[in-house]
C-alpha cells in the first residue's frame, strides 16, 4: 500500500481540530500537535481509524468511562489515554 505520509498528516491535523464539539477539538488537536511528528506509518493510520470514532467514546474513554466502543490496543489508545491535556498547548 502506497501512503502519503505528509497528506495523511495533514488530513489527521485537520480532522483533529474540527470534530463537531469544542471540547475534542481542543483535546484532539492538542494531541495530534503533540504527537504526529513521533509516530511511524502504523501509528498514523491508526490514528486516522481512531479519529473515527465519535466524540462521546473518545471522550469517556479518555476520562476513564465507560464506552460504547471497545477501543483497540495499540499505542495510540495508549498514548491518547495518557495523554496531559493543558490549556497552554
Amino acid at each position: 500500500m502506497n501512503i502519503n505520509i505528509d497528506q495523511l498528516k495533514k488530513k489527521i491535523i485537520y480532522r483533529s481540530n474540527y470534530r463537531g464539539t469544542k471540547e475534542m477539538d481542543k483535546l484532539l488537536g492538542a494531541f495530534v500537535k503533540k504527537n504526529i511528528n513521533k509516530l511511524n506509518n502504523q501509528d498514523l493510520i491508526d490514528l486516522e481509524k481512531f479519529l473515527d470514532i465519535d466524540d462521546d467514546n473518545l471522550y469517556n474513554f479518555y476520562n476513564g468511562l465507560k464506552t460504547d466502543y471497545i477501543f483497540k490496543k495499540n499505542n495510540i489508545s495508549l498514548l491518547f489515554k495518557n495523554f496531559k491535556y493543558s490549556n497552554e498547548q
